[in-house]
């Protein structure tokens, strides 16, 4: 915060003081840290004009290089209940030019930041997972490893061996060792109150 308050002047750095709250904290801390561990090309309160030439304010931006996610922690209260017709419209026509700028908005709801940090971490990772390079695996293991783990991700980040043995036809046998060694490895944990169906989730 203090990088980037001594990077801003006037209205743009008033506005980070008074629109990083409770909220914005709240996602940090539950959602972004446990995910990242870090806040490496996080920028809040990010400001992008609109169609109408004027400041918008996202909650936050990730940008690291080409890409451009834009984050919104919405309450209930300001963005259903107290929403009349017209901010309605703007908050929908903003979305759609932000698209169309090559931003993307991902709005997350404050009471799941707050109450369901677990299901955001895992809609975020699975949003970030379409855009991370991974080094080349240095071997055909590393090669498998890092093919199971990408087919974890697009299943909502959980897994059955049969799902494993099936979609990659391999033998039931090597699909065991396979997870087992993504788990010791940390990448994966045997979920303790399904153990009898060796259902696997991610950490």
């Amino acid at each position: 915060m203090e990088h980037h308050l001594t990077a801003r002047s006037g209205e743009r750095q008033g506005r980070l003081k008074r629109g990083h709250g409770h909220a914005e904290q709240l996602f940090l801390h539950n959602v972004w840290w446990p995910l990242r561990g870090d806040f490496a090309d996080l920028h809040p309160e990010y400001e992008v004009v609109d169609w109408r030439g004027r400041s918008y304010f996202a909650d936050f931006a990730y940008l690291p290089g080409p890409l451009k996610l834009l984050f919104e922690i919405k309450g209930y209260a300001a963005h259903v209940r107290d929403m009349d017709r017209q901010k309605y419209s703007n908050e929908l026509n903003r979305e759609t030019f932000l698209y169309r700028m090559g931003y993307q908005v991902l709005s997350f709801a404050y009471d799941d930041v707050e109450q369901r940090p677990d299901l955001c971490i895992t809609l975020l990772r699975l949003a970030l997972s379409r855009h991370q390079t991974i080094k080349a695996p240095d071997s055909r293991v590393q090669l498998m490893e890092k093919e199971v783990m990408r087919f974890v991700v697009g299943q909502a980040g959980s897994i059955r061996p049969k799902d494993v043995a099936d979609f990659f036809a391999l033998n039931p046998r090597r699909v065991r060792m396979l997870l087992s060694g993504l788990c010791e490895k940390g990448w994966l944990y045997l979920l303790k109150e399904v153990k009898e169906c060796g259902m696997y989730s991610m950490n």
